[in-house]
């Protein structure tokens, strides 16, 4: 058997197609509608593609056939012998003299056994046939082969399950708990590693059925706690001012930060400012800070050297605060690094000394954890952190904390002097990376 597909813009064209290659006596095996394929599937409209199937010039069925023919000959003769012995039967029966007709039944009777040898054969032979059709009109290997279910909608994989909390099991409502408080917390991007010593401490400090608010509070106490109490910027005291110095990589906004600060100091508290600069490398760095001087009326100066910063501070003794801008750069860049380091090394111990470390709050945990190793070469610090109102996750706050022990003393949130700038406030930051507003 010859199978053959076809396509067509219908049913119709591809039929006509079809007997066109294979001839009026083929078989419509199946119709279905197609694709067009690309790479300009969306310029054509579906087609039609039909399965047609016609016989092939075989001998064994050729043979079939000519016994399909002697068989419904054969019955035909039955047929007619029949009708003629019952018509026979009826005039015996009205004669007076009837003839017996003895030679017609032993002939009717041979021929029917014979049709039904004849029979049995074609049976035996059409059972083969079908088998045979069965395997060629049969499905394709592909079609054979057992369909893949569809998949169920995968459930959404839960993160890493938190660590026992207790030596004894904790029940359902708490296991639940707890792992919405430990997902909550990773979502905020809080190390992994820092979040189960928060789940298991919280579990630790915890007594046997204790109620769900109790882990919840133990775990915010911890978190303040490791966040601890910032210095901030301290009291000037009789042996002159205090200078602060700025120091980060570039792009956090540090010369901005410090015009927040000044401008707190200067406007709000009444104190009495100069501001410094040592960024001699970027364009229109001086002309930046100088600018927030003449807003604020405070002095200012460009340092080139260690020497100039030395003089500056003295020149600068009746003021209570000299903040002093250093130049950002790269994290790995050590020669940069040194000279930052000599600059707060060139003035005498009398002299009151406080570094910021500027960091941004959109920065990479990764990147945050080498800015941080590589700055404690030039002085212990506190920290800033900017850009908050740009990232939805503050988990780098609480990530940074640990890692360095240094506490944050301020946060901005805008570009606004002197608006965008306040005291880091532990509760409020602890509240939302548990899941609060």
């Amino acid at each position: 058997m010859i199978i053959k597909k076809f396509i067509g813009k219908n049913e119709e064209e591809a039929t006509a197609l079809a007997k066109k290659d294979l001839g009026e006596n083929l078989v419509i095996m199946n119709v279905r509608k197609v694709k067009a394929k690309p790479p300009f599937a969306f310029l054509k409209s579906k087609r039609v593609e039909v399965t047609a199937a016609v016989e092939e010039d075989d001998p064994t069925m050729e043979q079939i056939r000519r016994i399909a023919r002697a068989q419904v000959s054969a019955q035909e003769k039955a047929r007619a012998s029949a009708a003629s012995g019952d018509k026979n039967t009826g005039a015996s029966k009205t004669s007076s003299n009837p003839e017996p007709k003895t030679s017609a039944a032993p002939s009717v009777q041979t021929q029917a056994a014979a049709t039904d040898d004849k029979s049995r054969v074609l049976e035996e032979k059409l059972d083969n046939l079908q088998n045979i059709l069965e395997k060629k009109l049969g499905p394709s290997e592909e079609e054979k082969a057992p369909k893949k279910p569809e998949p169920k909608p995968a459930p959404v994989p839960e993160k890493e399950q938190p660590a026992k909390t207790s030596e004894a099991e904790p029940d359902r409502e708490t296991s639940r708990f707890l792992r919405l408080l430990y997902n909550t917390m990773i979502d905020n991007d809080i190390d992994e590693k820092l979040v189960n010593e928060l789940i298991t401490g919280a579990g630790d400090i915890s007594k046997p059925g204790a109620k769900l608010d109790h882990y919840l509070s133990a775990v915010y106490q911890k978190m303040i706690l490791r966040f601890g109490k910032a210095e901030g910027i301290a009291d000037p005291g009789a042996k002159g001012p205090v200078v602060i110095f700025f120091i980060g990589p570039t792009g956090v906004g540090k010369t901005t930060t410090i015009a927040k600060v000044a401008s707190s100091l200067s406007v709000n508290n009444k104190k009495k400012v100069a501001l410094l600069t040592t960024d001699t490398y970027r364009i229109a760095a001086a002309d930046q800070l100088r600018t927030y001087a003449s807003i604020l009326e405070v002095p200012f100066r460009v340092i080139y050297s260690e020497d100039e910063l030395s003089i500056a501070c003295d020149d600068f003794k009746d003021c209570e605060y000299i903040l002093v801008d250093t130049a950002g750069h790269s994290h790995k860049s050590e020669e940069l690094l040194i000279k930052q380091k000599s600059f707060m090394e060139c003035l005498p111990e009398t002299v009151t000394k406080q570094c910021f470390l500027v960091l941004s709050a959109t920065t990479k945990y990764k990147d945050l954890k080498k800015i941080v190793d590589n700055y404690r070469s030039v002085s212990d610090f506190q920290l800033i952190f900017t850009k908050l109102d740009e990232t939805s996750t503050l988990g780098s706050l609480y990530n940074i904390t640990c890692y360095s022990d240094s506490s944050i003393a301020f946060v901005t949130c805008g570009q606004n002097v002197p608006d965008d700038i306040e005291t880091f406030n532990a509760q409020r930051i602890v509240k939302q990376l548990l899941g609060g507003e």
